[in-house]
């Protein structure tokens, strides 16, 4: 409970010492210490006729700027010594002025009015004022169900892509990170995948209008690249065209996650070595229960000599498996621009039946030799949003990306 203290109740029957000052001065300016003299607690009537920029000091006299129409202090006093509530920050300034204090009532006449009653919770006052033998406590049903308490929790999907990274890091593998915006370059003409090739069609992928181009990498990739599209490298005849280094250099949304691991071979990775990246991609698509426009891919590629077609078939069950939980693995034969052999990985929902993956492959000398890698390298592109189908029982895709709240709500913290 609040009241005013005997300094509160004085100013509110004589005035503010602020509210004082300003009324003589609105007769007319006066000197400081004429001013002292006339006015009781000076100091603080300057003090806050200054902060509300009522008055100002010239050369020794105090000048009236304005005067108030109405002084919420003063309003704040009168509202309190009627029983009504302020706001806290003018509570707060009172308090700090010593003009209110809280009146606190004594725990034990607190405590007495509870003799007789019912109550439900044991306090430290009912301990300390030994009240809690005279009260009585409301018996509990421990047989009504509670409230359901919903705790913070992640995203279902989003806890899914943070397990598949901390999986692929356990198993030794670094993670390849690079731009959502790429060139073609990186994205087709690096992966030996042909400039008249139909999936570099605007059909198949989106282009930038603003800025249109960027920039090529260093000359030896380049011209090795070039080379492998017109004539050929590794005893392969190329494709047989003209390359066209102004195509090379238009802008995109990286369409596949493997544009990072030809950024990656090219670098000089490591030999032995195991990469991967989890990578936001973009294709025009129709968006239905299997397929998004924009979408998640997670790619990888192990380097070392003695790879074969059996190694790579062993992680790609692995992640549909373990990763996703399905039950049932299919592989099919499958062609690529920059693998051979080329797989497609398939797993059967229980709704929704054989749903593809992702594809996979060795890549083809082609692909290597220009980026400066010469011993065999695995790599695969799986829809790490069609494994969380599995692994969360999603029957369409566009739910992991839902705002349900009770999907989210009930979803398991696994």
């Amino acid at each position: 409970m609040i009241k005013l203290t005997d300094e509160g109740r004085k100013y509110l029957e004589e005035g503010l010492p602020e509210i004082r000052l300003a009324k003589l001065l609105r007769e007319k300016s006066l000197g400081i210490q004429e001013a002292k003299e006339k006015v009781e607690n000076f100091n603080i009537a300057v003090q806050w006729a200054k902060k509300n920029n009522w008055v100002e000091i010239k050369e020794g006299r105090l000048y009236l700027i304005s005067f108030p129409k109405e002084y919420e202090i003063e309003k704040a006093l009168k509202d309190i010594a009627e029983g009504n509530k302020i706001e806290e920050r003018l509570l707060k300034v009172l308090k700090q002025r010593k003009l209110v204090e809280e009146e606190r009532e004594d725990v034990f006449k607190r405590a007495e009015k509870l003799a007789g009653k019912e109550i439900t919770h044991l306090t430290s006052e009912l301990i300390i004022t030994r009240a809690w033998k005279k009260v009585k406590f409301k018996p509990y049903n421990v047989e009504v169900p509670g409230k359901k308490i919903y705790p913070g929790k992640r995203q279902p999907y989003l806890r899914f892509i943070s397990k598949i990274r901390r999986k692929l890091i356990e198993l030794g593998f670094i993670e390849m990170v690079g731009p959502l915006v790429e060139t073609e370059f990186w994205n087709f003409d690096a992966l030996f995948q042909p400039q008249n090739h139909p999936a570099r069609d605007w059909t198949s992928t989106y282009q930038l209008k603003t800025p249109r181009y960027g920039k090529l990498p260093r000359k030896e990739i380049v011209e090795q690249v070039k080379k492998a599209h017109e004539v050929g490298v590794a005893g392969s005849r190329g494709w047989r065209y003209r390359w066209d280094p102004r195509k090379a250099m238009q802008l995109m949304p990286r369409a596949h996650g493997t544009c990072l691991s030809a950024r990656t071979l090219a670098s000089k990775p490591q030999i032995p070595g195991k990469y991967f990246a989890i990578a936001r991609c973009y294709r025009p698509d129709v968006l239905d229960a299997t397929h998004l426009i924009e979408f998640n891919q997670v790619e990888g590629i192990v380097i070392d000599e003695s790879l074969n077609l059996r190694n790579l078939l062993g992680i790609l069950e692995m992640f549909a498996k373990e990763i996703a939980g399905a039950k049932e693995v299919k592989f099919f034969p499958d062609y690529y621009p920059f693998t051979e052999p080329s797989v497609q990985l398939s797993a059967k929902h229980p709704e929704m039946g054989w749903i593809e993956f992702g594809g996979s492959g060795i890549f083809r000398e082609e692909l290597t030799k220009p980026l400066g890698i010469d011993v065999p390298v695995i790599a695969w592109g799986i829809g790490i949003d069609r494994l969380a189908m599995f692994k969360l029982g999603v029957n369409d895709i566009r739910y992991l990306f839902s705002y349900d709240l009770e999907w989210l709500r009930n979803a398991k913290v696994s």
